[in-house]
Order: C-alpha cells, then sequence, then structure tokens
C-alpha cells in the first residue's frame, strides 16, 4: 500500500529559551549530598499547573506534580523490571471499615512538614479535599478542581477522625477507591494564607511536602527545582543540588539542544534523530508503559459510531506497523486498551489487525464508499506529553481512513484544550459537530484503565466516559470489580469487559508508548519505569 512520505520538518537549533541555560553537567558528590545540575527538557509549551494539582495529563505529575508534593497513596516508580504497586506515601495505611465498606480510613505519616515549615496532618488533608471537592469553601480553586475532580469521581464526603487519621467516604463500594487517591496531591494551608490566599502567587512560591522545592519559574520557558533538605523519605532524596525543566515542544528543537549540550536528557526524541543521538553518544531509553494512545467515538443520537460496523472498519483501517516506524520503533501495536501480556486483556472475539478489504466490505454495507464517503469531524491535540507525533500519526491514519470511506476532517487544538474537551463529554455543546476525538492516556490501574471510560454513571459530568458508552454487562462488571477485594477475582472481571469493549470496538486503538528519553553521557543515573510516570529523584 503506498503512503505518502513523512514531511520532515526544518531542524531547529533549538528556541532561544533552551539556549540561555547554557551548558550542564552532573555530579553526585562523594560525600552523598546532592550537587550536579541537569537540565530536562520537556515536550510541553508550558510548565503545568504548580498549585498542587497540576494541569495537562498525566504528564504534569512528573514535572510539577510528585516533584514538590506527595499524595497519601503513592505509585512505586524506582524500578525498572516490572509494573510499580501502591506504596504508602502521606499516608502510611488505608483501610476499608469493615462495619461499613464505604469508609475508608487513612492513617497519617508522623513528623513531616510542608516546605514552609508547617506541619502536615489531618487538618491540611481536610483542607485539600476542600480546595478541589468543595465549592463554598473560600479557598476553593476552579483551575485544580477541573484537573482532579474527574479523577476522584467516587468521593461522597471526607471527615477528620483525629489529629493524623482521615475518613473518606466513598459514594458505594468500591475496592479500587485507592487507585484514586493516587492523583490527591497534598499542598500547604499555611503557605496559602502567607501569600494573601491568592493561587496566582501561590503558584510562584508553592509549598508541598515533596522531594523539590521550587526555586524560580518562568512560565512557557523553564522551573528550576532545589533539593528539599527536610523530606520525610531517604529513599526519594533528590541527587541533585539543581534541577530544571525547560519547556521545548518541538522535538527536533529537543533533539538539537541536547546534541549541543544545552540540554541533558530530554523526553520524545525525533524518531528519525534517534540514530544520529546514539551515534552521538546518547542513551536512549524506554520500557514497557501502560499508555494507549487512541480514539474515542461519539455514541451519541445522530453520531455515525452508532454503527458496530464503521467502528469495526475504522480498527481494521488503521496501519500500526506503519505508525511504529513513523515513531522510529518507538512504540508497539495496540490490539486493545491494554497490553495482551495484561491480565485484564482476556480473549477479545475481534481481533484488531489491518485489514483494508474487509474495512471496505464493512464501510460498504454501512452505504458508504470511497466515492460517498463518511464525513465527519475529530478533534485532535497538536501535540504534547504522551501524543508521541501527534499531526503526523494523525495524518497517517486519515489518509487509510480515506482509502475506505471514511474521511475525517480534524479540529486541531492545544492539548489542554483537548483534555478539557474529553471531560466535557460527545454531547456537549462546543462538540456538536466532532464526533471523535484522539487522546492518550496512563492504563496503570483498573479503574484509570477502564472503569472510567466504560461505565454508563462515568458519562460526563461524573467521569471521562466522553462516548456515552451503555453497555449493561459492562456496568455489572463494574459493581462486581468494585465489591471484590480479590485481586485474582478482579483481574478475570476485568478481562471479561476487555473482551466486551472490544468486540464493540468502543475505540480506535494504535500503539502502546515506550516513553522513550534520550540521555546525555552527563546523566550519571537514571530509572525508567514500567509507568507513564517517572520519579525524577532518581536522575543524577
Amino acid at each position: 500500500m503506498d503512503r505518502i512520505p513523512l514531511t520532515r520538518r526544518t531542524l531547529l537549533a533549538g528556541s532561544a529559551a533552551v539556549a540561555a541555560l547554557g551548558p550542564t553537567g552532573s555530579l553526585l558528590a562523594q560525600t552523598g549530598r546532592p550537587n550536579g545540575s541537569l537540565t530536562y527538557g520537556i515536550s510541553m509549551t508550558d510548565l503545568p499547573l504548580t498549585t498542587g494539582q497540576p494541569d495537562r495529563g498525566a504528564g504534569g505529575y512528573q514535572f510539577t506534580g510528585l516533584t514538590l508534593y506527595d499524595p497519601l497513596v503513592a505509585w512505586e516508580l524506582d524500578l525498572a523490571d516490572r509494573p510499580g504497586k501502591m506504596v504508602p506515601g502521606l499516608a502510611t495505611s488505608w483501610e476499608s471499615d469493615p462495619a461499613d465498606r464505604k469508609n475508608w480510613i487513612f492513617k497519617l505519616r508522623e513528623g513531616v512538614t510542608f516546605h514552609d515549615g508547617s506541619a502536615f496532618d489531618a487538618d491540611a488533608v481536610i483542607w485539600n479535599f476542600d480546595k478541589v471537592l468543595n465549592k463554598e469553601a473560600g479557598h476553593f480553586d476552579q483551575r485544580q478542581a477541573a484537573q482532579v475532580r474527574p479523577r476522584l469521581p467516587g468521593v461522597a464526603a471526607y471527615k477528620k477522625l483525629d489529629a493524623m487519621t482521615v475518613q473518606v467516604t466513598t459514594k458505594s463500594v468500591d475496592s479500587l477507591f485507592p487507585y484514586q487517591m493516587l492523583w490527591f496531591l497534598i499542598s500547604s494551608p499555611a503557605q496559602f494564607e502567607k501569600v494573601g490566599r491568592d493561587w496566582s502567587k501561590f503558584a510562584f512560591a508553592p509549598s508541598g511536602t515533596g522531594p523539590y522545592k521550587l526555586a524560580g519559574l518562568t512560565p512557557r520557558v523553564r522551573a528550576e527545582f532545589v533539593p528539599n533538605e527536610s523530606y520525610w523519605n531517604p529513599k526519594r532524596a533528590p541527587k541533585l543540588a539543581k534541577l530544571t525543566l525547560a519547556c521545548v515542544p518541538e522535538d527536533l528543537a529537543r533533539v538539537n539542544a541536547l546534541l549541543s549540550g544545552n540540554l541533558d536528557l530530554i523526553e520524545l526524541p525525533a524518531p528519525d534523530a534517534v540514530p544520529r543521538l546514539k551515534a552521538a553518544g546518547m542513551r536512549v531509553v524506554g520500557n514497557d508503559t501502560p499508555h494507549v494512545w487512541n480514539y474515542h467515538l461519539s455514541m451519541v443520537e445522530g453520531s455515525p459510531w452508532r454503527d458496530l460496523r464503521l467502528r469495526k472498519a475504522a480498527n481494521l483501517a488503521v496501519d500500526r506497523e506503519g505508525v511504529v516506524q513513523l515513531m522510529g520503533g518507538l512504540a508497539a501495536p495496540a490490539v486493545g486498551q491494554v497490553q495482551p501480556s495484561s491480565p485484564w486483556f482476556g480473549k477479545p472475539g475481534f481481533q484488531i489487525r489491518t485489514d483494508m478489504d474487509e474495512a471496505r466490505k464493512l464501510v460498504k454495507e454501512a452505504g458508504y464508499s470511497v466515492q460517498n464517503p463518511l464525513k465527519t469531524k475529530f478533534l485532535i491535540p497538536t501535540g504534547g506529553t504522551g501524543q508521541m507525533l501527534s499531526l503526523p500519526i494523525n495524518e497517517f491514519i486519515q489518509q487509510s481512513w480515506a482509502e475506505v470511506g471514511i474521511q475525517v476532517e480534524f479540529r486541531t487544538v492545544e492539548l489542554e484544550v483537548a483534555y478539557t474537551a474529553w471531560r466535557q463529554g460527545a454531547t456537549d455543546p462546543s462538540l456538536k459537530d466532532v464526533t471523535g476525538g484522539n487522546i492518550a492516556y496512563v492504563t496503570s490501574d483498573p479503574f484509570y484503565a477502564m472503569l472510567r471510560f466504560y461505565d454508563s454513571r462515568q458519562i460526563a459530568p461524573n467521569g471521562v466516559n466522553w462516548s456515552h458508552y451503555r453497555n449493561a454487562e459492562v456496568d455489572a462488571l463494574c459493581d462486581k470489580i468494585r465489591n471484590s477485594l480479590d485481586t485474582a477475582e478482579q483481574d478475570k472481571l476485568l478481562a471479561r469487559m476487555h473482551e466486551i469493549v472490544v468486540d464493540d470496538a468502543v475505540q480506535v486503538w494504535v500503539v502502546h508508548d515506550t516513553n522513550p528519553h534520550a540521555l546525555s553521557p552527563r546523566v550519571k543515573g537514571y530509572t525508567q519505569a514500567q509507568h507513564w510516570f517517572q520519579d525524577l529523584t532518581t536522575l543524577a
């Protein structure tokens, strides 16, 4: 099948902001104290929010989230040979109350202080819940709430039991609830008061309990971090005296800045530049990553995607191996929401593959053809962390669809706009002419990978079932999963759910990311976890 070659963009020497950073390097002092500095080029056009709950998707959590702040429940991110597990964060333990399993009891960590020196306790946790869930609270912040509220759909109520114990009540019995708490980061009430109860000022002088403190912030350019010398977790103590994040959204600009020494490591190197990077002595690393690049399809009245034949055809017309080649091998074909190695994959009857003849046949059965194509519009992001080569991949697939009679027009937006539309759902008035959208995200836990998309009770504004997908068997499986404390049983139920949604072709699945990074020889230590989040305290 002939393809239009991907146009190579002009190599850039790197932005002025990156050039101004100058050469950097890293060296761990023999004393073990933080020493040296590194500059990390990220693909975002702006730094994520620094007030506590970052924006710009899951990528924001590794950049300004888990650097400055901690959650009650944390991910294990310091190993590369297996997926991490949930581990204690600011909560040392959590359990569902046997007397009422909707009540979760969190025992908080003693002796932790915020960057400003104030104490972490139950009052601070309640204050943070109010910050994003209680619109009547004086410190409620809509920007932060918009980011984390969809990640906390199970929270019905919360209260302080004693100085170091908090109870969170869920809307229903939910054994997966602790996974939601991985996204809930804790900022300092005392610092909010100190800066005059102004979140815009707090952004430039944030205070969390995390391993790094913010030393400088230039919006859309860079953020500088220094170690929190009072950090409570020695295992995550920073090894660097200074870490700088530089916004370099253009992929080839990041490559050139790395080659010139203005950056020490970058995310998402330009795939066609990988041989040049390796020849220059750079390390290119990746790992199995629970992360999927796909399209959500509208199932609302009037959408063409209510026709299963068209949904299957859209999947069959995707040349996944071609996309992997576009990515220089830095991706893997997706044949479902999760990888076939996942215990949640099951045995779907619909085998996702590239079969253009079968796709044309299904399109014809649905009443369309190359001569009389289905015409529709998708919302896609121009780029950003996790979106890989967003525009080239979308255009590559757009051409494939046209070859079977599916003519898709793209409405391109900045990534944060795409996330907002994703949360609004397919019936939002701003999306009245849009029937699908490309978005990439992590699939690291059962709720985040599956339940939030396929449970009809997660239809916006309750969650991110953007498609308005409804299936009674899937809803029943969601209930059983939430009620089970047996991991093996959960896996079995999740596998059945995955079989159903693949057979229903609920989405168009394209590739799984490997979260590639390129590292200069100056980077002496870095652990690439099997996760979308990465722990930047492993850098040395």
